[in-house]
């Protein structure tokens, strides 16, 4: 029954991602994600569910790996620097931002602390720009921003996710904040994971070579982009920082000269199909265990704490952006970047995962947390995704 379900899955997966290249500008993870959600109103799909293992131990891994040696290295050394410092200082700041935000505002309707608070911004401050960039370069040429917008999410979801488990923590046992064991353990946690993708990145970078079957050189990323990810959770520091900083790696080893010139065409071959067939699944996924969570009271706080989520980035944005000369030189008009930055910051595969953590690890009391982020991910997804071309048009246009 169940792979019976995932055929007709992929069939609409394919059917989408196919009208999406007859159309530009089709935002592809809302249609996906819609359908999913008018899937589950259908007998044959009650089965199918998503949790937070089978994203991160099934999808994460390969979509990650993906755009981490597919990033051109080119652009990666370019905006380092501003990747770098939004990735870590401006996620921190975002987080902070906003789950003071999500604090004050729903203080006067909902009881939620406020590590519950800072824990629901956790989870909203991942981003994942799928579809996005294409249609910000498509649209308005601006290859640069897309190129930023790609790796902040590349690297941000490993910092995000440590932020996430020591907020949960402190949700869990009760205990208050501590900068000095929150810096620790950010660090501990995102260093370790940094470390092993290099060891596993270096080893792939050598052992590549020992084959020239671009078959058995495929498989080798395989092992890699799955074996670091599990083997950095299991000794407890990050798996996402590990994957992406061996796709990183490849990257580097694909930039030099290198006798074997069709290693790349090969991996293409294979990780730009697992790609969007694991990505088609997931959204759809997405849709149907979405329906558990969408009837609620507390839509208003949804939507307050959606509005909160993009004033908190363009907030951290700005200062990053007007604060440091050598950035803000970078770009021709510095609202327009900022504000483009903002909106293409969609919460997606991520923010998902990391609330069905929550679901897991929160009490029956505290399961409305759940569901405020899941209408704050969905606003997310629909509002921004549709709204990201006629945005960008609008500020070409009040440029020119």
């Amino acid at each position: 029954m169940v792979a019976h379900q995932i055929l007709i899955l992929l069939f609409i997966g394919y059917l989408i991602y196919t009208i999406d290249l007859k159309k530009e500008y089709f935002p592809v993870p809302v249609v996906l994600v819609v359908i999913g959600m008018g899937l589950s109103f259908i007998p044959f799909f009650d089965s199918l569910t998503v949790s937070k293992e089978i994203i991160f131990n099934v999808f994460l891994p390969a979509i990650l790996f993906t755009s981490a040696y597919q990033f051109p290295l080119k652009h990666l050394k370019k905006y380092a620097g501003i990747i770098a410092a939004l990735s870590t200082v401006g996620l921190m700041a975002t987080a902070a931002l906003l789950g003071l935000g999500i604090y004050l505002v729903s203080g006067p309707f909902i009881s939620i602390s406020m590590t519950g608070a800072f824990l629901l911004a956790a989870i909203l401050i991942p981003t994942d720009p799928v579809s996005v960039t294409s249609i910000l370069k498509q649209s308005t040429g601006a290859d640069d921003i897309a190129d930023m917008v790609e790796g902040e999410s590349m690297i941000n979801d490993g910092t995000s996710i440590v932020i996430f488990t020591i907020f949960l923590s402190m949700f869990q046992t009760g205990n208050g904040f501590s900068v000095g064991k929150f810096i620790t353990d950010f660090l501990l946690v995102s260093l370790g994971g940094i470390a092993l993708g290099l060891l596993f990145g270096w080893l792939l970078s050598k052992a590549i070579h020992f084959t020239h079957e671009k078959q058995y050189q495929v498989m080798l990323t395989v092992v890699v982009a799955y074996g670091g990810f599990y083997i950095a959770e299991a000794i407890g520091v990050s798996g996402v920082l590990a994957t992406v900083v061996a796709g990183i790696l490849v990257s580097f080893e694909f930039g030099r000269e290198i006798h074997e010139t069709n290693i790349k065409e090969s991996l293409d071959g294979f990780w730009d199909i697992v790609s969007p067939t694991l990505l088609s699944i997931l959204f759809l996924l997405i849709g149907t265990r979405a329906m558990d969570y969408l009837v609620f009271p507390e839509w208003g706080i949804a939507v307050a704490i959606f509005l909160l989520s993009l004033i908190a980035r363009f907030v951290v944005l700005g200062g990053f952006v007007y604060g440091v000369p050598a950035w803000r030189n970078q770009f021709n008009n510095d609202f327009t970047t900022i504000s483009l930055l903002t909106w293409s910051g969609i919460k997606g595969s991520m923010s998902v995962a990391l609330l069905l953590w929550l679901e897991e690890a929160a009490s029956e009391g505290d399961q409305l947390l759940v569901s405020l982020a899941f209408g704050a991910v969905l606003l997310s997804l629909v509002v921004q995704s549709i709204g990201i071309y006629p945005l960008t048009k609008f500020l070409s246009n009040k440029e020119q």
